[in-house]
């Protein structure tokens, strides 16, 4: 199995395309692409956290499964990352956040850039 999980905050503010206005609609938009994408993952992750959670409820769409971080989404990516680990799954995290790459390599998962996964989308 392979797990792409998806930094939220991180690839909607990878585009100045006005997402601080209304961040619940850039999340909506991007699961909403996610769910169309053709990419090569059995499932995918998609992290939200703060005022984008009013965007997508939590729970799984098809292969997306929406996650809402309780407090800061690094620490539900980094879980998000171990659980499917453990499992055995090839994980794949999308940040540009470089403390969160560390963290997400310390528990066996590699990472793309936001770039990476908005030119499939």
């Amino acid at each position: 199995m392979s797990t792409l999980i998806v930094d939220g905050a991180n690839v909607v503010g990878a585009r100045p395309d006005g997402w601080w206005k209304d961040r619940a609609g850039a999340a909506a938009r991007l699961h909403e692409r996610l769910l169309v994408a053709d990419i090569e993952y059995d499932v995918v992750v998609l992290v939200l956290e703060g005022q984008a959670k009013g965007g997508v409820r939590a729970g799984k769409d098809a292969h997306v499964r929406t996650v809402h971080a309780p407090k800061d989404g690094d620490a539900t990516i980094v879980a998000e990352a171990r659980k499917a680990a453990e499992k055995g799954d090839r994980v794949v995290v999308v940040t540009a956040d470089r403390a969160l790459d560390a963290r997400v390599h310390g528990v066996g998962a590699t990472t793309l850039s936001p770039t990476w996964l908005l030119s499939r989308l």
